[in-house]
């Protein structure tokens, strides 16, 4: 459990990558496996992890990045996206994959499969473009945590405008949305921010113990 923490220690929103550094095949592989492990509600996974590894792309998408240099210098680019369709039909296939690996009968599926089919239909294409969202936050503080803990590297941004990100990567003829962006790799030796001590609440402040011993 300690190893758990001083790696989160270690952990920081890295400012400057070394760009001669790269990840390897192996490295990337386990964060494309978290990712796809990453916990969505209801478990329909309306999020995909686009990785690119292109250094003439990323540096197209710095200025697109409010100019964050660290999209350019990173190993690799992960951009987090939302799934543009999720509706009854998207539903449906979920629960065929349930069928396909658990082997779960129709009888058993029906009730939930017709809830979610209901409850996906009455909602309006924002609602659903918030929800997916959400997801993808989930799938990228898994990604953080999986990270430090393999001593990749990394930074998490909201900063990035998402149609140019969107059209640049294609991702609208897959039926996606850019929502989240986060280099990876290795950082620089004179990111002076690596040595700074993380500011954080005290901990008798962020959390709330209840229980009954008084």
């Amino acid at each position: 459990m300690s190893d758990i923490i001083e790696r989160l220690e270690w952990r920081y929103a890295v400012k400057k990558f070394d760009p001669s550094r790269k990840l390897n095949a192996e490295q990337v592989d386990r964060l494309k496996q978290a990712f796809n492990l990453t916990a969505t509600s209801y478990g329909l996974q309306p999020i995909r992890l686009l990785v690119l590894e292109d250094e003439a792309l990323q540096k197209r998408l710095v200025s697109h990045s409010y100019n964050q240099k660290q999209v350019a210098q990173a190993s690799h680019l992960l951009v987090f996206c939302v799934e543009s369709n999720v509706d009854g039909d998207y539903v449906k296939s979920y629960f065929e994959r349930v069928k396909e690996i658990r082997g779960t009968s129709d009888q058993i599926i029906n009730p939930f499969r017709e809830y979610l089919v209901k409850e996906f239909s009455n909602k309006n294409r924002q609602e659903i473009q918030e929800w997916a969202t959400r997801q993808a936050y989930l799938a990228m503080g898994n990604l953080l945590t999986i990270c430090a803990l393999e001593e990749i590297d990394a930074c998490p941004m909201e900063g990035f405008e998402p149609d140019p990100y969107n059209e640049l990567l294609g991702l609208k003829e897959k039926g996606l949305s850019a929502v989240l962006v986060m280099p990876i790799g290795y950082r620089a030796e004179d990111d002076m921010f690596a040595e700074f001590k993380k500011v954080r609440r005290k901990m008798s402040t962020s959390i709330i113990d209840l229980n009954n011993s008084q």
